[in-house]
């Protein structure tokens, strides 16, 4: 039904332009017609070889040959109108019902012109996105889901193995612990989930105060200690005291995030460094950690939602972080940026300051 419909909607374009062609040279054909009648009657055209032939009929010929004419430009003139616009419907209607590997093309003649050629792009850059946008979703209800699950089952577990009893203190108090942990990195992948919701939704940034951004790291750090000491890593932290007008919690959402991917990709013994510079109205925070470095050619996808570098999933992570990160400076009218060398990734966040 809907084929039908779009090939009914399609025709129906056709006639319109057809008709507006064909109007068009109507208009002009009536105005030769007045005109040579014109002529015949005042004389100006007079030829005694025609004198055989009715003037009359020899104009209603000439009329009747230029509509047949006619009638023909304005058909193939709508058609190559047409025929390009049933092409962009079509395939737009293949993107609306679910197929994201619809490509539009115009043929390799028409390409030539780069109105067609921006139109074509513009199409294909669009599904490709489309496309890519539906495998990661795909990807991240799987990863999710596994993610989720996992400590759903510890949980469930030793919270069994403690109501059975016949403990020892030594175990109740390790599996205690297990269930705390777990407990956290249930509610940890819940929060960034709403959290990029949240922010997705949030156009005007509120609640901005000034505050020691300095101070504000140092805390995130102390908040993840447990984190980057079982890896045994060596924290630098290389910045003096530093302040700026931002949403202190939305912010801190944004170092927590960057400290946590920093620590989960470093090798263990490895080494973070944070610093701050700042140069202007501009103000650079550094997050390096040493370990694997990000590939050129996902510096970018790293910062779309539920994408993962790491495909065998041996690293814990939902793909949502980062997604946090740039939605959360870009609001703040900042940048965020991934660079590296052998053996070191360097995320920074640059963020509008007033001058000192």
């Amino acid at each position: 039904m809907k084929r039908k419909a779009g090939r009914h909607s399609v025709f129906s374009l056709m006639l319109i332009f057809g008709s507006i062609v064909f109007v068009n040279l109507l208009v002009v054909f009536m105005l030769i017609y007045a005109l040579v009648t014109f002529a015949y009657r005042t004389g100006m055209l007079s030829d005694p070889a025609l004198d055989m032939t009715p003037r009359p009929v020899i104009v209603f010929l000439m009329v009747l040959v230029s509509f047949i004419i006619g009638a023909g430009t304005s058909l193939m003139a709508s058609l190559l109108l047409t025929r390009p616009i049933g092409r962009i419907v079509g395939a737009m209607r293949e993107l609306a019902s679910g197929n994201y590997k619809a490509r539009l093309s115009f043929g390799e003649l028409m390409n030539r012109n780069p109105t067609m050629k921006e139109i074509t792009d513009s199409f294909n850059t669009m599904a490709d996105e489309l496309d890519h946008t539906e495998i990661l979703r795909s990807d991240f209800i799987n990863n999710f889901s596994h993610e989720f699950k996992t400590p759903i089952v510890s949980i469930a577990g030793f919270a069994k193995l403690l109501k059975r009893g016949n403990l020892t203190d030594e175990e109740k108090a390790e599996y205690t612990d297990i269930i705390e942990e777990e407990s956290l990195r249930l509610s940890e992948m819940a929060t960034n989930v709403l959290n990029l919701t949240k922010i997705e939704n949030q156009t005007i940034l509120t609640g901005v105060t000034r505050f020691n951004v300095s101070e504000q790291i140092r805390s995130c750090v102390l908040l993840l200690e447990e984190k980057w000491t079982g890896k045994e890593l060596e924290l630098s932290l290389d910045f003096d005291e530093y302040y700026i007008s931002a949403n202190e919690e939305l912010l801190r959402q944004v170092w927590i995030n960057l400290l946590d991917n920093a620590v989960k990709f470093a090798d263990r013994g490895g080494e973070i460094r944070v610093s701050i510079t700042r140069g202007g109205d501009i103000m650079l925070v550094s997050v390096a950690n040493t370990g694997s470095t990000v590939l050129p050619e996902e510096r970018e996808r790293i910062f779309r939602k539920f994408y993962q570098t790491d495909k065998s999933h041996s690293v814990a992570g939902s793909g949502i972080g980062l997604a946090v990160v740039r939605e959360i400076v870009e609001l703040h009218k900042g940048s965020v940026s991934v660079s590296g060398e052998t053996g070191l990734t360097v995320f920074t966040v640059a963020l509008p300051c007033e001058e000192k």
